[in-house]
């Protein structure tokens, strides 16, 4: 697997966010507004050749801190709920599923429609979605934009780890 879109300062900047070396990474999917990474893009596979699904992996220690609290305060139950519920979410969800697959088959195929984060018929992990929006940017994965927009308004200090797109 060739790592070349990954500069070894990055990598080292990723090894120290996350207290280990990264695991599978193909890419820097998204930065800070100082230019550290905070979203890293993964191989469908890694070395070994375990299926890993997760395509984006959230690393600034912040972001995921603050994810973690978002997820323990019950966002991700209130937004479940809301999937049960409404059609317009549950579409806008089901394709930002599809957009993940295809992404992640186009690296590698892994024969199986398991994207992550329980997409698209739950709210399993807020990490992921988050990651998944700061990746590709507002508009695609609703469940991701609407944590960023919590963080934004929770911490507003730690706006800087959004990037431009969600300033």
């Amino acid at each position: 697997m060739d790592s070349a879109l990954v500069s070894e300062a990055d990598r080292e900047c990723v090894r120290r966010q996350l207290g280990r070396p990264p695991r599978g990474l193909h890419a820097i999917a998204a930065r800070d507004d100082a230019g550290d990474p905070t979203v890293v893009q993964t191989w469908p596979r890694l070395e070994d050749g375990t299926p890993f699904p997760t395509l984006y992996y959230l690393t600034a220690p912040e972001l995921t801190s603050h994810a973690s609290t978002l997820e323990a305060d019950g966002l991700m139950k209130e937004m479940a709920d809301r999937l049960a519920t409404d059609e317009d979410l549950a579409a806008r969800y089901l394709r930002a599923h599809e957009s993940y697959l295809a992404e992640r088959d186009a690296l590698e195929p892994l024969g199986t429609k398991v994207t992550a984060g329980g997409m698209p018929d739950r709210v399993k992990c807020l990490h992921v979605h988050i990651a998944h929006s700061l990746a590709k940017g507002p508009g695609l994965n609703p469940f991701g934009d609407e944590a960023i927009a919590e963080i934004a308004q929770r911490w507003p200090n730690h706006r800087y780890l959004l990037g431009d797109a969600f300033a």
